[in-house]
């Protein structure tokens, strides 16, 4: 028998990088997976990605900034399926530029998405997580914990969304429902290729990071932390040495990003 056999999965940002393996890698593993984004070509993709090793999905075009439309979003599942057993709030993009290049409105655009849109997706499922008593799963960085130049606004977001996680475990379990904070490090993506404004630019380049994770490999890393209702993991090995490092040798880490 299959970890998530039968059950019914929801992931925001679905249609590529980290969302889009997730969905195959929940296929593989017996549930069935409805994939949002905004990109409607890209969620296409995904499907078919999971209908080819077998699996049913679901498109569900849906931008988190739109409250409205992430409720759509899960009655759409629900009509569909008759229950939500898993929910990724996996939507978001980052914010680059030093603290002189950016300015407030860069700040607002990031946290109305990776923030405001992650709670948008919380809560238009919670209501049916309750009823399933199943798992909220937000997804947050490494970079959360090191802040690293050029990365203000990004990481301060991810800082919130770890925030929010801890205290939603609390609120949430007398329901039955867990939280899971994934907190992944460099993983393949197209982040990179997403501007300040949001806007995906497919000719924008998308530079391998050597520390960088398949992310086939990540979603399978995260699937076991969601099996066992973690409460806050790093993902990718690396990511659990630098967020270790960061907590029992802060000046070292400092020193490191200073230098790198």
């Amino acid at each position: 028998m299959a970890r998530f056999d039968g059950m019914v999965v929801w992931i925001t940002g679905g249609g590529s990088g980290i969302g889009r393996a997730c969905a195959v890698e929940f296929a593989r593993q017996g549930a069935k997976v409805a994939v949002s984004g905004r990109r409607v070509e890209k969620l296409t993709d995904a499907v078919a990605d999971v209908t080819a090793v077998g699996g049913e999905a679901l498109a569900v075009a849906c931008d988190v900034t739109d409250e409205q439309g992430c409720r759509d979003a899960v009655a759409e599942i629900l009509q569909t399926w008759g229950r939500l057993d898993i929910a990724i709030a996996n939507a978001g993009y980052a914010v680059a530029g030093y603290a002189t290049k950016i300015d407030v409105g860069d700040f607002r655009r990031q946290y109305e998405t990776n923030v405001f849109g992650l709670l948008n997706t919380a809560y238009a499922a919670i209501p049916s997580l309750i009823e399933a008593k199943g798992r909220l799963v937000l997804v947050g960085s490494v970079a959360s914990y090191l802040a690293p130049p050029k990365m203000a606004a990004y990481s301060s977001t991810k800082a919130a969304v770890r925030a929010i996680g801890e205290s939603f475990a609390l609120d949430l379990a007398p329901s039955g429902v867990s939280v899971t904070v994934l907190c992944p490090g460099y993983v393949e993506s197209e982040i990179q290729q997403v501007n300040n404004d949001g806007e995906f630019r497919a000719e924008a380049p998308n530079p391998k990071h050597p520390l960088m994770v398949p992310a086939d490999k990540a979603a399978r890393e995260i699937l076991t932390a969601i099996h066992r209702r973690k409460l806050i993991t790093p993902i990718t090995g690396h990511g659990h040495v630098l967020v270790w490092m960061k907590r029992h040798m802060p000046w070292l880490m400092r020193a490191l990003i200073k230098r790198f």
